[in-house]
């Protein structure tokens, strides 16, 4: 039996046995789904419900801490699991409950504290807009939550790796490799402000004129300085939480995932060469991942 035939079963019983609402059943049932997804990745097509063990539920909550995936929407996904889990012992589709070594919240690696995207707003609606600096950083801060860009990747952004008239950004990453990556609509608003009405009337440093974001002086940025900027505005808007750049990384990683976008998807725009230290992921189609910031991003309207 394939796993969507699982799934159907076990939404029938979470309505008609469990009595949860709507909402909630979604919910359980993107959960699986996204197990479902990771073992197609991994390429077990063999593997179906009835053979799932605690090994694969291990590698697939160490793949969603490899995301970025913040550790309370790890524990959560577990929590479907562990509720499909049982479903399939009720029904003697399984003896034993592979799920049933795992507890949340230590679900590996600590991570970066992540920002709601009421939190974002926040952010990004406290920065002041009547400044060049404060152009400047709105349309870098767009760009990080709107891309998952890693902060070297940021600020070693050019203006030559900007697709604009497609929505794409190349992105230089670890290893010195190439990849595209969708950047929604609204960070591409507040890159053209930033492009027409600052960085036009810079001078610009001889050797700098293709890095996207200059600093005052008319050269690229440093890593350290879009930390201090990220410290400095979370200060100044009373958000009291460790936040780098990367937590920015982590909550498009995050708020993609939740909002139900394919696991595939998402481990390719982030630059991810592999689910494992063996496996290639499969190479999706570019119309595909911009469909993915279109339809799951939740600045991807504006």
């Amino acid at each position: 039996m394939h796993w969507h035939l699982y799934i159907k079963q076990f939404k029938n019983y979470l309505k008609l046995e469990r009595s949860l609402a709507e909402n909630s059943i979604e919910a359980y049932e993107r959960d699986i789904e996204k197990l479902a997804q990771f073992i197609e990745l991994k390429k077990l097509n063999i593997l179906t419900p009835a053979t799932l063990q605690a090994e694969h539920i291990a590698d697939f909550l160490e793949f969603l801490t490899e995301l970025g995936l913040a550790p309370h929407s790890q524990a959560r996904i577990l929590s479907g699991i562990k509720t499909f889990c049982k479903f399939l012992q009720l029904e003697k589709i399984i003896d034993e409950d592979p799920s049933q070594l795992f507890s949340a919240p230590k679900l590996g690696r600590k991570l970066p504290d992540t920002l709601s995207v009421e939190e974002i707003e926040i952010l990004l609606n406290g920065i002041d807009l009547s400044t060049p600096e404060g152009t400047r950083n709105r349309a870098m801060l767009e760009v990080l939550y709107s891309s998952g860009l890693r902060v070297s990747e940021l600020v070693d952004l050019r203006i030559t790796n900007m697709m604009t008239d497609f929505g794409f950004l190349r992105v230089v990453g670890k290893g010195n490799k190439e990849r595209l990556v969708p950047i929604g609509k609204t960070a591409l608003k507040y890159v053209q402000i930033y492009m027409d009405e600052i960085r036009k009337n810079q001078v610009i440093k001889k050797g700098q004129e293709n890095f996207v974001f200059l600093n005052r002086r008319g050269s690229s940025l440093t890593r350290v300085m879009v930390f201090t900027i990220i410290k400095n505005l979370a200060a100044s808007v009373g958000i009291i939480k460790n936040i780098s750049p990367h937590t920015f990384r982590h909550s498009f990683a995050t708020h993609l995932i939740e909002n139900g976008a394919d696991l595939r998807a998402v481990q390719e725009m982030l630059g991810h060469e592999s689910i494992t230290t063996t496996e290639i992921y499969t190479h999706l189609d570019n119309a595909y991942l911009h469909k993915v910031i279109n339809d799951f991003h939740p600045r991807s309207k504006g």
